[in-house]
């Protein structure tokens, strides 16, 4: 304790000393400053004024060093320099900007006509219903959709997946196209088929739905072949769910009635695979009465859903394109005809469509008649039978050839068969052709039908160009019959002429030209000719 005492009274003089001499510093200073100043002093800023001073002066060199240098006006960029196309343009500024640019062949011009030919695909696509379809099918022609296939097939997806009740209308709409441009109707047919595959590994219920309801519009108006919808069906049936089961039951409403007319033994597997799953219970009883509801439906022979309604059955069967795609193919779906792409031969493209454009519309026709309303009529139909158009594809033969042989193999009787095939309306010269149809279909039986010798017999005693017809039929099958020597074949032929001939529906000199290539040239054929027209 003396020791620390100690040391506290040396620590308290040394405070004082430092205290008194700094009051005398002090002293000394005031009295000097005194001295010097010899009048009144002015005022003087404040210690207190000089340090905000000095502060509001370091602030705003501060801020002068963070204020970013002045900016410069930027330029507005271009809209049409992005992907999507940029803000929203009006169509007539977009028009404009078209007629501005000189360069037809530039991006810029090639990227203007984009946006315009996706806008009206897109405007036109909204607009389709059953009333209008035709109509719409021509004006999207006028558009170039060559070019805009990608955005044909995607504003066609979306409409059908955002409106599913219209889809019997987006399928009719794709078949009227599909015939002037098959390339589009294939396209749509893989994105299609990959959207579904794609849907039904993630159990996307609603995206299965609309997309198989679209398969099987396109399956009733035969731009997709059936196969494709069995494969569906198998598909959803192997292993039955509650969504399975009922997508299938929804797939087979719409397109039952046609897949019964085409591949009757396909739709009776299926509907055997549905009982299967009835009998088992495997399902909810919500399903299963939606499968005693499909039974129903079949028995009344899809009576409340057909096909294609009247309104919608705009293409002819035999001008249909229908295109042979399966769940297992791995088709290029063609994502980038959805985007821009300069094209460098742009006007030469669009050139060509213009061609392809006016032999679909016939636009060369009606321009040519309204610069000419000052010629006679004489030249009018000399130019309109100059501008007659003849088919040399033989895709009318084929449709006729295979409509009667649709006919003749669903007929019951020949009396049935004839009514039906005089009900077609044949055009004249087309009488060789249902002769031809009627032999072939002769000639290629196990065995001798006499349905095919009456069904002769009945066209010959209706028509006597028939007669002529069939004579020269006879000499064409026997001799071609005899220069490949099917004996199985032409012996079917040949009774069928011994059937005609036996009526006496062939005159004479029918019967010297079709035998006499029999008689002269192929000796065993000829005895055996004699012999069937001798019985």
């Amino acid at each position: 304790n003396s020791a620390c005492n100690m040391a506290d009274e040396e620590d308290i003089p040394k405070e004082d000393s430092d205290a008194e001499e700094s009051s005398s510093s002090s002293g000394n200073v005031s009295s000097e400053s005194e001295e010097d100043v010899p009048g009144p002093t002015p005022h003087r800023p404040s210690v207190q004024q000089d340090e905000s001073q000095k502060h509001k002066e370091s602030m705003q060199e501060q801020d002068t060093i963070d204020e970013p240098p002045a900016k410069k006006a930027k330029s507005e960029p271009d809209p049409l320099s992005t992907r999507t196309g940029g803000a929203y343009i009006p169509p007539a500024k977009l028009r404009m900007m078209q007629q501005q640019i000189e360069d037809k062949s530039s991006a810029t011009y090639q990227r203007i006509a984009w946006e315009a030919l996706k806008k009206s695909i897109v405007g036109l696509i909204n607009k389709v219903n059953t009333s209008n379809v035709a109509v719409i099918v021509q004006e999207l022609i006028q558009e170039n959709i060559i070019r805009g296939r990608g955005l044909l097939i995607r504003s066609l997806l979306n409409a059908q997946s955002a409106s599913p009740t219209f889809t019997h209308v987006y399928a009719g709409l794709v078949a009227v196209i599909n015939t002037k441009f098959p390339q589009n109707g294939e396209l749509l047919l893989r994105r299609l088929i990959r959207q579904f595959r794609r849907a039904f590994r993630r159990n996307n219920k609603s995206l299965c739905l609309s997309s198989t309801n679209f398969m099987a519009h396109l399956v009733n108006q035969q731009v997709a072949h059936e196969v494709l919808a069995l494969e569906v069906l198998t598909l959803l049936l192997e292993t039955p769910t509650d969504d399975s089961v009922e997508i299938a039951v929804a797939f087979l409403k719409e397109c039952g009635l046609k897949l019964t007319e085409v591949t009757a033994r396909g739709v009776h597997f299926v509907f055997e695979r549905m009982r299967g799953i009835l009998t088992d219970a495997a399902v909810d009883k919500r399903v299963q009465y939606m499968i005693d509801v499909l039974f129903a439906i079949r028995k009344d022979k899809f009576k409340d859903h057909p096909s294609v309604i009247p309104e919608l059955d705009l293409v002819e069967e035999s001008e249909q394109v229908t295109h042979l795609l399966t769940l297992e193919d791995e088709g290029d779906p063609e994502e980038q005809l959805n985007v821009f792409k300069f094209d460098p031969e742009y006007l030469e493209n669009e050139e060509k469509y213009k061609t392809i454009k006016a032999d679909i519309l016939g636009e060369g026709e009606s321009e040519g008649s309204s610069g000419e309303e000052g010629e006679t009529e004489d030249e009018d139909e000399d130019e309109h039978q100059m501008t007659e158009i003849t088919d040399e594809t033989q895709t009318n033969i084929m449709g006729l050839r295979r409509t009667v042989y649709l006919t003749i193999m669903s007929s019951v009787d020949y009396e049935e068969c004839a009514h039906k095939m005089l009900k077609m309306q044949l055009k004249p010269g087309q009488e060789s052709e249902v002769c031809f149809m009627i032999m072939e279909c002769c000639s290629q039986e196990r065995s001798f039908l006499k349905f095919y010798g009456l069904l002769a017999e009945r066209f010959c005693r209706l028509d006597k160009a028939y007669e002529e017809q069939f004579t020269a039929c006879f000499r064409e099958q026997v001799s071609w019959l005899l220069s490949v020597i099917f004996l199985c074949c032409w012996s079917y032929v040949c009774v069928s002429i011994c059937h005609t001939v036996s009526f006496v529906c062939l005159p004479v000199w029918g019967k010297v030209l079709s035998f006499s290539a029999c008689l002269f040239v192929h000796q065993p054929v000829g005895r055996f000719v004699l012999f069937c027209v001798s019985s």
